[in-house]
């Protein structure tokens, strides 16, 4: 952002005299401290922040210092920064769309008199809306969440309620959760909450540390509110008035929360939903089933990169990036990014969607008509909202009907579409469009609109109501022409008086200051200057010219205001009268736009499967409990989208009983990580209902995927690497079923290698025997590769364990490494890391030596399972007994089970370290029969 001070009109200058200097500042000293507020002060031309902010935002977004200045002199100055207007909008921005730790404020006035006009936050910026997408697109909405958690006997219970502002949704839910809170996690993300509210005392227990942790891995703004907020007193009366409809059904709603209604009573109060008259009647509320979509927690969504990321090179990096191919104005957008953060599980809606895309992937025509619609459309749900806030003017209702009146031409290219799919596309979308569009419906817009506004401005870029509308606006109307004919016969005559040439010589100007005038230039003055000075009124003399004026011009030009000033009045009282009547269309364009926006991405989905130079194919879906997944040819989508890159398709059959879990093997950069990732997002975009870059896809429902894959330090709270990613392991472990999606990246790796090699494998057999869920494992520890052999003679065994590898070529003579980023079957038995050094352009001697240490420790490694023969005086192999294996195995998962059960959060350190010993010694004992069991130790 250096370029900042060019490019943003650079610093404006602080312009305060002394008076109005010390007036703001006994002003600013009677503020509240708020440590997560960034206050601006709007002196119309551009903005200050002061004291803390202006060093917060001096060092980042300036990145210098030397943009601070002093208000004031002495103990009393006060830190101060100028924001020019292109600025603000940036800082806006980021501060509410992008971050999640502070909250906006505006003020406006002068010297001591402020007040706050605006206040904003991540999760609402409806009074920011003007200043945020002035010049941008909305991509997202921004959903207000409040969760009221009760802990019994173990437990926790919890209550959340939901307010979206955009669509003007209130949902409830009520729901048991683990003690990683995978259950809330995921419903944050589906929701695309950003802030979140929280009793202020809950926060102070031990138990709710996780829970914090939880709501900072979905990057959500934790705002405390009082105990006292989170009643569920008054809510049936503040319901009957928010929400539109009989009450009685949202009675009997509500009557099924214990917990959520009061997590719903500190959202109202929040919201401040009942302080606005204009949200009386406008909201809906339902139960929002956390069931209802695949489950995605904070963790998968990095790891399958499924929203867009400030570090992404190009915007096919994500998937949102790469399937967002819509057309309208935000909706399109909005709804790809909903979608994609819920997954459907409803195998005929997904199949529906399937059908929808298949329609216009076949039929490119149909496909082009729709787009180029589309195009034309705007962002139908802000323009309502702004109606509906007494925001918006003719321009918002004009861009309503300019979107309403390409209706017709989507009508026409659905009618014409005779195929396999026509039954669906009419019963989809043909019959709804017709029903919304009729004479009853959006018919009587179009005619409101064509009767009372003056379309024939609109050439001129003027918005205004037709004079045919009103009587009264009529006869001003009529005035004011008669007036404005009168002025111009009165500057025709004047200039024969003045034997001047019209326009030419003698001109009629309009000035802010004095009204109509009279106006010559300097050249000119000298020839009428005794008439002017006997009968005119000189009012100006300046480098362009003499303004003057006469009575009888005065007159008609007072006339003639008082008449503008009237029909400006009359404007916008009818102005204010058709905008009440348009929002009474607000049901019918709400679901004209859940219309038009779901045709939207399905047909952007369809341009990505037909436009891709390898095309994509339709997936075939079965329910959770049947089928396999079944992947032939499969690539990454992001991946392949990149211009540098040939992709190389891989197969993946994941096979109950045959393969379900797979543990993959293979050299660094050999495309393990990207083989796993693509599986995931593949099944992503199914249940999306796209369809998914493979050759041919067999896909069997999930209701979660769960990733773990290169889990990154949280020094800020105290996680070191291998702690985030046994916390995302044990998330995995607590909440996944066998009808979910694994994938897991390099456990273990965080630690010493047989600490490390230990839980890999105890992970591995518990996701086999426990969850049974399809596993896609990657690893370097290649002895786990052991498992399917273990697990292979385990009577009655459902999963079925295999083994793959990435293939990689060695040259035996240069010794030289090419990757063939190829997954095939069997397991491989090195990971070529020293070769992987060279790629990297290491020092010969460094890998020289690399490759002495490695044999060494290899010979070490297979010396511990060696005895010294003393009277040969040399050493023999030794292999330890089946049963023993199977003995000592049983006994280290017994260790780490008791040790997984251990509740350290709720005991004392020297009491954790004193079990921990005990343990120690009991597993020392056991072993020292066990030769297998004592190596580890």
């Amino acid at each position: 952002m250096e370029g900042n001070f060019e490019e943003q009109n650079k610093l404006p200058e602080l312009k305060l005299d002394a008076k109005q200097a010390q007036g703001f500042l006994s002003f600013y000293k009677t503020l509240p401290s708020d440590s997560r507020a960034v206050r601006f002060f709007d002196r119309k031309d551009y903005y200050t922040a002061h004291g803390e902010n202006s060093g917060f935002i001096a060092k980042t977004y300036y990145h210098t210092t030397t943009a601070l200045r002093q208000l004031g002199s002495g103990s009393n100055a006060l830190s101060s920064v100028s924001i020019s207007r292109n600025m603000f909008e940036t800082i806006a921005r980021d501060l509410l769309l992008e971050r999640n730790d502070h909250t906006v404020e505006l003020y406006e006035g002068s010297g001591s008199n402020w007040r706050l006009v605006k206040t904003g936050s991540p999760g609402n910026i409806g009074s920011f809306e003007d200043v945020l997408f002035a010049n941008n697109e909305m991509q997202d909405t921004p959903v207000v969440v409040s969760i009221f958690p009760s802990f019994q006997d173990g437990r926790c219970v919890i209550g959340m309620a939901y307010v979206d502002l955009t669509r003007r949704i209130l949902g409830l839910a009520e729901f048991l959760d683990d003690s990683r809170f995978t259950n809330l996690e995921s419903s944050l993300i589906a929701l695309g909450a950003k802030e979140c509210i929280f009793p202020a005392e809950s926060g102070k227990s031990n138990e709710c540390k996780s829970l914090y942790d939880s709501l900072e891995r979905c990057a959500v703004m934790i705002t405390e509110r009082k105990k006292h907020e989170f009643k569920g007193r008054d809510l049936d009366s503040d319901l009957k008035r928010l929400v539109k409809g009989n009450i009685e059904p949202v009675r009997d709603l509500v009557s099924g929360f214990d917990l959520a209604t009061p997590a719903l009573g500190a959202l109202l109060s929040f919201s401040e939903l009942l302080s606005n008259e204009d949200n009386y009647g406008n909201f809906t509320i339902r139960r929002y089933d956390i069931g209802g979509f695949m489950r995605l927690d904070s963790a998968a969504m990095r790891a399958l990169n499924v929203m867009e990321s400030k570090t992404d090179a190009n915007k096919n990096f994500s998937l949102f990036g790469l399937m967002n191919r819509t057309c309208t104005a935000g909706m399109g957008k909005r709804l790809l990014h909903m979608w994609l953060k819920q997954p459907l599980v409803d195998l005929n809606e997904i199949k529906t969607r399937l059908d929808i895309v298949q329609c216009f992937v076949e039929e490119a025509g149909l496909r082009q008509d729709l787009r180029q619609h589309l195009k034309r459309i705007s962002d139908v749900e802000r323009l309502l909202r702004s109606l509906e806030r007494r925001r918006g003017g003719l321009q918002h209702i004009i861009k309503l009907y300019q979107s309403t009146i390409r209706l017709p031409f989507i009508k026409t290219a659905m009618q014409q579409y005779t195929g396999e799919f026509s039954p669906l596309i009419s019963e989809r979308y043909l019959k709804k469009l017709e029903a919304l569009s009729d004479q009853d419906h959006l018919g009587k817009f179009i005619d409101l609109v064509e009767y009372s506004v003056d379309l024939d401005q609109l050439e001129n870029g003027e918005y205004m109501i037709s004079s045919s509308y009103d009587t009264t606006l009529a006869s001003l109307k009529d005035q004011k022409e008669l007036l404005e004919q009168q002025i111009h016969e009165l500057h025709k005559k004047t200039a024969i008086e003045l034997d001047l040439q019209v326009d030419k010589a003698l001109k009629l100007d309009k000035a802010a200051q004095f009204g109509h005038v009279f106006r010559i230039t300097k050249k000119e003055e000298p020839k009428i200057r005794k008439k002017l000075t006997t009968q005119f009124i000189v009012l100006e003399t300046r480098k362009d010219g003499v303004k003057f004026t006469n009575t009888k011009l005065k007159k008609l030009g007072d006339q003639y205001q008082s008449v503008v000033d009237d029909y400006k009045s009359c404007q916008k009282e009818l102005v204010d009268r058709v905008v009440q009547t348009v929002t009474s269309f607000s049901e019918v364009f709400e679901e004209l736009a859940g219309l038009l926006s779901e045709m939207d991405v399905l047909l952007s989905f369809a341009d990505l499967a037909a436009s891709c130079p390898t095309p994509y194919c339709r997936p075939e879906v079965t329910s959770s409990d049947a089928g396999d997944i079944v992947l032939e040819g499969s690539r990454h989508p992001c991946v392949e989208a990149q211009d540098w890159v040939n992709f190389i398709p891989n197969d993946c059959r994941l096979m109950r009983g045959k393969s379900w879990f797979q543990i993959v093997t293979g050299p660094n950069m050999g495309g393990k990580s990207t083989f796993i990732r693509q599986v995931g997002v593949i099944v992503l975009m199914a249940q999306v209902g796209s369809f998914v870059p493979c050759d041919k896809a067999s896909i069997s429902i999930r209701d979660c995927i769960f990733a773990r894959v290169g889990a990154g330090d949280c020094q800020l709270r105290g996680v070191s690497t291998f702690m985030q990613e046994m916390l995302e392991t044990a998330s995995i472990l607590k909440g996944a079923t066998d009808k979910s999606l694994i994938i897991i990246d390099e456990l273990g790796r965080g630690t010493s290698t047989y600490d490390g090699f230990g839980l890999a494998w105890a992970i591995c057999e518990h996701l086999v025997q426990v969850k049974k869920a399809p596993t896609l494992f990657a690893t370097h520890f290649h002895e786990l590769t052991a498992l399917a052999q273990a697990n292979s003679e385990v009577a009655g065994d459902t999963v079925g364990v295999a083994n793959f590898h990435v293939s990689a070529h060695i040259d035996t003579e240069s010794r030289k490494l090419t990757m063939l980023y190829k997954v095939e079957p069997g397991a491989c038995d090195q990971s070529f890391g020293i070769h992987v050094a060279e790629f990297a352009n290491f020092p010969e001697s460094v890998v020289a030596l690399a490759r002495e240490k490695a044999a060494e420790l290899e010979d070490f490694s297979q010396s511990s399972m060696i005895v010294n023969n003393e009277e040969s005086g040399k050493r023999k192999s030794r292999e330890d007994d089946p049963d023993e294996v199977s003995r000592g195995a049983a006994r280290a998962h017994k260790f780490l089970k008791e040790f997984a059960a251990m509740p350290l959060d709720k005991m004392e350190l020297k009491d954790s370290l004193q079990r921990v010993r005990e343990m120690k010694d009991e597993l020392e004992k056991d072993a020292a029969d066990c030769h297998w069991l004592r190596q580890f130790l």
